[in-house]
C-alpha cells in the first residue's frame, strides 16, 4: 500500500521565493499569493519541485484571486546545495507569466538552461 504524500509550511522555501523576487526585479510576481510547501512521499522519481497554480474557473468558485504553489519535494530538494535550491526556485518562478493570471508558461521559450544560468548569475551578484 502508498504512503500518502505529507505537506508542510515550508518558511525556509517562501523567504527565497521572496528574496529572488526581490533581486531578479520580478514585479509580476505577488509574493503574497505565492504559496510554499514541501511534500514527503511523493512516488515521482526525478522531480525536485513543482508549481500548482489556482486556474480561472478555481478563482471565479472561491471568488479569490490568483494563486501559486511552489512545491518542493522534499526527499530530493533537502540534499541540494543551497546554488542549487536557488536555480530550482528561479526556475519555478519562471512559469509565472506576466499577468499573474493562474496560468504557466511553458518550458520552450521561456525556460531553458541559458535564461536559468544568466537569471542565476545575475541574482548571485546581487545578493
Amino acid at each position: 500500500m502508498a504512503v500518502p504524500i505529507e505537506y508542510f509550511d515550508a518558511p525556509d522555501v517562501k523567504a527565497l521565493v521572496v528574496e529572488i523576487v526581490s533581486k531578479l526585479g520580478f514585479r509580476h510576481v505577488e509574493v503574497d499569493r505565492v504559496f510554499c510547501f514541501r511534500s514527503r512521499g511523493s512516488q515521482s522519481r526525478r522531480v525536485v519541485a513543482r508549481i500548482h497554480s489556482l486556474g480561472k474557473v478555481w478563482q471565479k468558485a472561491l471568488n479569490t484571486r490568483a494563486g501559486y504553489l511552489i512545491e518542493v519535494i522534499s526527499e530530493r530538494y533537502d540534499k541540494l546545495t543551497q546554488s542549487e535550491k536557488e536555480r530550482v526556485i528561479i526556475h519555478e518562478l519562471l512559469h509565472i507569466p506576466a499577468g499573474f493570471s493562474g496560468g504557466f508558461r511553458p518550458h520552450r521559450g521561456f525556460i531553458n538552461k541559458r535564461i536559468l544560468d544568466k537569471l542565476h548569475e545575475e541574482y548571485r551578484n546581487n545578493r
